[in-house]
């Protein structure tokens, strides 16, 4: 099963979600539909209104850069990262 790693600034929103859980997807978008289900609302602070990612918003799979689509194995290690960006 999947592994997925959240930044720090998103469990303090949702009661009982952690940094680090285990995910039953086959995709990126399919991971962040489960988290989803469990804590509405986290989609919305992930995702566009359509299948995106949203700009600040980047996830890694195994190390390398991912998208919605992206397929997930069983062994998969998902890292979502928040940019920072400022002037």
């Amino acid at each position: 099963m999947p592994e997925l790693h959240l930044p720090p600034t998103l469990p303090s929103l949702y009661t009982d979600l952690p940094r680090r859980l285990d995910v039953d997807a086959a995709t990126v978008g399919e991971a962040i539909a489960r988290l989803d289900e469990r804590w509405p609302g986290l989609r919305d602070r992930l995702c566009e209104p359509g299948p995106a990612l949203r700009h600040h918003i980047h996830v890694y799979v195994d190390r390398e850069r991912a998208e919605l689509d992206t397929a997930l194995g069983a062994g998969s290690r998902v890292d979502v990262i928040t940019a920072i960006s400022g002037g």
